[in-house]
């Protein structure tokens, strides 16, 4: 992280980008999803799901995982920061912003665009990989002044979602070979009305090859009834030839 040192940033940023997220909570130890995956900005620190009884009334921020690093969803970042010309992915049918700087590629194999702090490949007309890039980017070009167009006065956060949330999203790769093979939906769900329509469809033909396999019979008699036929004729009086 770039700005980690930097004591010229409020409190809460500073305690956002220098947190180490999704660590299991001391406190609930032996419960279930117990990560620390949300953020109080009121009392600086990361907790987990089941902490959430005594910040109740606090401004509360879901981190999320994607691609084993920590995002918020653009939607909440823009509540508290001017995100313009960071870098967003898109997962899960949400936009997504990175919090801190990624590890970059070997050298040499960036091309185009880049990251205006870290050099990392972006694509056009973005400017910044993270929140951490662009906040460094401003300090050093602006200082502390140019902080007070880029942070927003939030009274109000709630969390966007339950709080029983993993906070983890698939790659948009896997949702799309997943969307493709399930006809759209990304959770490999199908909907009521195609279940419908799919039973409809099987009994009707169910009906049709049941009707078709009795014609099948009427026309063309089994072995056994054509054997039947053949053993009552025989059975009848024989026919002698006329005397003449």
């Amino acid at each position: 992280m770039l700005v980690s040192s930097n004591l010229s940033l409020p409190p809460w940023l500073q305690a956002l980008l220098s947190e180490k997220f999704f660590n299991a909570c001391v406190i609930h130890e032996g419960a279930r999803k117990n990560e620390k995956n949300i953020f109080c900005l009121d009392c600086c620190v990361s907790i987990c799901p089941h902490c959430l009884s005594p910040h109740g009334s606090h401004r509360l921020l879901q981190i999320r995982r994607y691609v084993y690093n920590d995002v918020l969803r653009l939607d909440d970042a823009q509540k508290l920061f001017d995100s313009a010309f960071v870098q967003s992915y898109t997962t899960n049918s949400a936009k997504v912003i990175f919090l801190n700087q990624r590890p970059l590629p070997r050298p040499g194999s960036i091309r185009g665009n880049i990251c205006s702090r870290c050099d990392r490949g972006l694509q056009c007309p973005y400017l910044f990989c993270s929140i951490s890039c662009k906040v460094d980017y401003i300090l050093r070009t602006e200082g502390v002044g140019g902080l007070s167009s880029f942070l927003y006065d939030c009274k109000f956060l709630p969390l966007s979602e339950p709080a029983s949330d993993d906070g983890l999203m698939t790659p948009v790769s896997f949702i799309a070979k997943t969307s493709s093979s399930s006809g759209g939906y990304g959770d490999g769900g199908v909907p009521c009305r195609t279940l419908a329509c799919t039973a409809a469809t099987t009994e009707t033909v169910r009906k049709k090859r049941s009707s078709l396999s009795n014609s099948c019979r009427t026309m063309f008699p089994r072995d056994t009834e054509i054997s039947a036929n053949l053993m009552n004729r025989r059975k009848k009086a024989p026919n002698r030839a006329p005397l003449y």
